[in-house]
């Protein structure tokens, strides 16, 4: 079982940056595979990056090239640098976590929102 907890949101302007950060609490992280998702008013949650206990990557194609998703299992957190911002980016940002052989993620975290104008 872990707690999760983003951080790092926040109003940036069109081609800015910003870096999220999902602090765990628990046991057991680096075995999980970790993921960022996020869910603008009145659309479907989306997940945008994932990586696994081995470091392996995969994005969504609305995000490849502008973020990057990292983890240091040793402060049992996981990051989302994100370059190139745009305004359809704005959304809550969701910190997500489970076991890689899961079918869906069973741990969130309460989100971090971000803001593009």
């Amino acid at each position: 079982h872990v707690q999760l907890v983003e951080s790092g949101g926040g109003s940036v302007q069109t081609g800015g940056s910003l870096r999220l950060s999902c602090s765990a609490i628990g046991e057991g992280f680096g075995r999980y595979c970790m993921a960022w998702f996020r869910q603008a008013p009145r659309k479907d949650r989306e997940g945008i990056a994932v990586i696994d206990k081995d470091d392996r990557t995969n994005y969504a194609d609305s995000v490849t090239g502008r973020f990057t998703i990292s983890r240091d299992d040793a402060k049992n957190a996981v990051y989302l640098q994100m370059n190139n911002l745009k305004p359809e980016d704005t959304a809550m940002y969701y910190c997500a976590a489970d076991f890689c052989d899961r079918a869906d993620f069973g741990y969130w975290g309460q989100g971090t929102q971000v803001t593009v104008s």
